[in-house]
């Protein structure tokens, strides 16, 4: 008996206007609060490891790494379906991660441990550990990806690793109780947030020295830059504010109330907007950057503490127009390591990632095609049914 031809339902790939998210994570709930950056409500809530503090989203917004303090693990985000992917153990009560900007390597700071483990994002599984200072608490990643920088809390310094041999190569003097860390993403500086003594310190990268002190707010706690260098901003857990800094005078230059114990910075890729949460008060303040007020405030989960950059600056999605088509067949969906293809005519089809690159392409015959996806790893992808950008295309789902 012929297998009936299934009636499927189309979408088109397009790029969403404002698609960035915000990733808060609970410590109090362990949770992951998910707040869409366009209406600053939360659109999910993720549950993962135990206490988790520190978040990197990858560059391409896929993918979101969460620190779990008390699960000695790290926690991977898929974006596009607000599960947890994969849960990577690591050192003892990892406190921050950061992200290569290539994407291909994750870096979990684990404050027991005094380690850095590097993990492969391709394979989710930790390739080296290296020894750092005491209470490893803050890392970042520069631009280039060339170092990483590890903010020693005990020691009151900071390792810098070189990233091509997963050793540390110099040991930096900062201020007392080093805590939070940001690299500038345009200048060739870091800053380093000490808890004790309310200033920053300005690390230069091509030297690896601190070339200035800044003075800011009560006990911060932690610090994000925004997108075009020229602003820093800082959270200052005992002052209930965040210090505005000009990054070219390296004075600040605001200071703004937000809620009680802010622990968290994250500004929105267009500058236009700076997220912080606020520990003590389970919720996150939202700042106008030009006029330095706050402007909503989001109530999430129990005890937020989110070090690092916790918002996604990818504006890559699947926009789902539906078109009904009976011309084609795809199955099984979702598919482990063979998909097949049954169609009414002769045609070209692409299979692309969820980022838009084409990672097969084929001529189909009339009848049935099989098309081997075994090499693919687990996700969603786009089948799309010929190279014109307008053409429908469908989801297929690779398990």
């Amino acid at each position: 008996m012929k297998r009936p031809l299934l009636i499927i339902a189309l979408i088109c790939l397009t790029r969403f206007a404002n698609a960035q998210t915000a990733y808060i994570t609970n410590s109090g709930d362990n949770t992951v609060s998910v707040i869409d950056v366009k209406t600053n409500t939360v659109k999910a809530t993720i549950p993962v490891g135990t206490y988790p503090n520190g978040v990197a989203v990858s560059s391409d917004g896929g993918k979101v790494y969460i620190a779990n303090d008390k699960s000695n693990s790290v926690s991977v985000i898929n974006c596009y379906t607000d599960t947890v992917s994969a849960t990577i153990p690591v050192g003892t009560h990892p406190y921050s991660v950061a992200v290569s900007p290539d994407g291909s390597k994750v870096y979990a700071a684990n404050d027991i441990s005094n380690t850095v483990s590097v993990i492969n994002t391709a394979t989710n599984t930790v390739t080296a550990t290296i020894t750092v200072g005491s209470y490893p608490f803050g890392i970042c990643v520069i631009p280039n990806g060339s170092k990483v920088y590890v903010v020693n809390h005990n020691d009151e310094n900071v390792s810098v690793i070189n990233t091509n041999t997963n050793t540390v190569t110099k040991t930096i003097k900062v201020g007392s109780f080093p805590q939070g860390i940001a690299a500038n993403p345009i200048s060739n500086e870091v800053y380093v947030v000490n808890n004790n003594q309310s200033s920053v310190s300005v690390i230069n990268t091509s030297v690896d020295t601190v070339t200035t002190m800044i003075t800011v707010g009560v006990g911060p706690e932690c610090i994000s830059v925004s997108p075009d260098g020229s602003k820093a901003y800082v959270g200052n857990e005992l002052g209930t504010t965040v210090s505005v800094i000009n990054t070219a005078t390296h004075t600040t230059t605001a200071t703004i109330t937000v809620g009680s114990h802010p622990t968290g910075t994250s500004v929105s890729p267009d500058g236009s907007k700076v997220y912080v949460e606020n520990y003590g008060s389970n919720s996150v303040s939202v700042i106008d950057a030009a006029t330095n007020t706050v402007t909503a405030t989001i109530v999430v989960g129990s005890g937020p503490v989110t070090l690092g950059n916790f918002i996604s600056s990818s504006n890559v999605g699947i926009n789902s127009h539906e078109i009904v088509s009976s011309s084609i067949e795809v199955y099984p969906n979702p598919a482990k390591d063979k998909l097949t293809i049954e169609s009414l005519q002769k045609s070209v089809i692409k299979i692309l990632n969820i980022q838009g690159q084409t990672i097969l392409q084929q001529q189909l015959q009339q009848g049935k095609t099989d098309i081997d996806i075994s090499g693919f790893a687990k996700g969603v992808y786009i089948l799309r049914l010929c190279s014109n950008d307008k053409t429908p295309v469908m989801k297929i789902v690779k398990e």
